[in-house]
């Protein structure tokens, strides 16, 4: 194996969430064909309180983080905050909202948003400031969705149930657990509108009078309109969209230096366990090697999927010292990506 450019790794994690929402109760608030949404098998997902903000959310994961990993404010030498849902507010950076919140004073701070992608690619983020900044040792790295149901349906998005949470993880220079190995990533830039909010931005700073995102239409329309409702086509992308996945895994197998055979855990976004299991069959991990459980008990957090998982099942003992784990997923853009990391 191959040993990664930078030497570095997660030493605790820390969680927020909403509160728990069952599915079957609430899933008529949000559409008006719920069988539909109770087909994807999530069982309940996340739901902030009004007022409670992703700022909110992020500094009670970090604070967490820092209590379990028994290190203070005074120990974080960067401020790191991925964010995958509206910003609170525009011309505003939301990392430095954070740093004020944990009361960390003059530290370099960092805010990414790629969708739900960051939540992984940033760790690559990490590796890339780690060698350039030799003074950085521990890092505090966030990630938070928080859905604006204003601008977007939580279950009209896509074939998720979008869901509120937080995961902090605390990453040290050359700490020998949970290593970071190697990020791969692409994107298929033609798709990029899939899954934008149409309202809100510079474009179109405010919405249609009588627009809501309850009657809007559904994410998975445009998604319809673009292979003009063709199933051979729609069927076509979805084999190519599980062959990308293995494609960006088998990459960042090859920046590590293992081979697809060494991957002993697939965490993919928090989709439906048949989707989850189609990313992980290829590389002959089973279902119960996967985020599967935890995916349908959470929802999708956008870019804190895949850290929740990892942490979760770390504390669950559900990985092993020295097992290779593939964060891994889809995102907006349309970005195909992963992270690896030796448990």
């Amino acid at each position: 194996m191959a040993s990664p450019s930078v030497d570095f790794g997660i030493v605790g994690f820390g969680y927020a969430f909403g509160e728990d929402q069952d599915v079957e109760k609430t899933a008529g608030s949000y559409v008006s064909d719920p069988e539909r949404v109770l087909q994807w098998g999530y069982r309940t997902f996340h739901r902030a309180a009004d007022g409670v903000t992703a700022t909110d959310l992020a500094a009670e994961a970090a604070q967490d983080a820092l209590n379990r990993t028994e290190l203070s404010v005074d120990d974080i030498d960067l401020v790191v905050l991925v964010t995958s849902e509206m910003p609170e507010y525009p011309h505003w950076d939301s990392s430095a909202a954070l740093a004020r919140e944990l009361k960390i004073r003059q530290t370099q701070t960092l805010l990414l948003n790629e969708g739900c992608a960051s939540g992984v690619t940033g760790l690559g983020i990490v590796a890339g400031v780690l060698a350039v900044q030799p003074e950085i040792e521990t890092v505090l790295f966030t990630a938070v969705n928080r859905v604006s149901e204003y601008h977007r349906n939580r279950m009209k998005v896509n074939n998720a149930v979008h869901s509120d949470g937080a995961v902090a993880a605390v990453i040290r220079r050359g700490h020998p657990r949970n290593r970071w190995l190697s990020t791969d990533q692409f994107t298929d830039p033609d798709l990029c509108d899939w899954f934008r909010t149409d309202y809100g931005g510079a474009v179109a700073p405010v919405a249609p009078e009588g627009w809501s995102s309850l009657t809007a239409p559904a994410g998975h329309e445009r998604v319809q309109a673009h292979f003009q409702k063709d199933p051979r086509r729609l069927r076509e992308f979805a084999e190519r969209a599980i062959a990308r996945s293995v494609e960006v895994i088998e990459g960042a197998c090859r920046r590590a230096g293992v081979s697809r055979d060494d991957v002993d855990h697939v965490i993919y976004i928090n989709d439906s366990p048949d989707s989850i299991e189609d990313i992980a069959r290829p590389f002959g991990v089973p279902l119960e090697r996967t985020n599967a459980a935890i995916s349908v008990t959470h929802g999708h957090m956008g870019a804190a999927d895949q850290l929740v998982s990892l942490g979760q099942l770390t504390e669950q003992g559900a990985v092993a010292s020295g097992d290779l784990v593939a964060l891994t997923g889809i995102s907006i853009g349309m970005r195909w990506y992963c992270t690896l990391v030796r448990v």
